[in-house]
């Protein structure tokens, strides 16, 4: 509101003193507009201001992208922890521990596809154009029991389930 008042009267004290005074320079027309309003001081709070915020921005990206970095490490490390829990009861076989916060289960997983040598797939299993393997039609072939040359699926790894509700 205060730059907007002070551009109105800025336009108005400059237009004023060219009336009077048509063949002032405008060198001396600036400092005589300069001197008789507040806009520049206005100005320059509000520029004061944009360089503060881009000074927390800059520093707010900073804490960010460090945060971020922690936030993967904290994920990385829950991941490795759950891998333990997961070998841990496979390997006792154990199927299911119930806590007071939560209960954590093991069950078999479904077989993945692995393609052993491409060149040997049918071609029925290729897109047309660019060659692009159909992974979900040759891994449900496999599935239901097929032969398909230079692909089969890999032993089925068991899934850990943490329910907390």
């Amino acid at each position: 509101m205060n730059l907007q008042f002070a551009s109105i009267h800025y336009r108005v004290i400059r237009d004023r003193v060219r009336e009077l005074d048509p063949a002032i320079d405008e060198q001396t027309l600036a400092d005589t507009v300069e001197g008789l309003t507040d806009l520049h001081e206005i100005v320059q709070a509000v520029i004061r201001s944009a360089l503060s915020d881009e000074a927390l921005a800059r520093g707010l990206k900073s804490r960010i992208a460090e945060m971020e970095d922690r936030l993967d490490r904290l994920q990385d490390r829950a991941s490795k922890r759950r891998q333990i829990a997961k070998d841990v009861m496979v390997e006792l076989d154990l199927k299911k521990i119930t806590a007071p916060d939560f209960t954590v289960s093991v069950r078999p997983g479904m077989p993945a596809l692995m393609v052993i040598d491409e060149t040997a797939v049918p071609k029925t299993y290729w897109e047309p154009g660019p060659p692009r393997l159909k992974r979900q039609d040759l891994a449900q072939d496999l599935k239901n029991g097929e032969e398909v040359a230079g692909a089969t699926l890999s032993n089925p790894e068991p899934i850990l389930t943490v329910r907390t509700k």
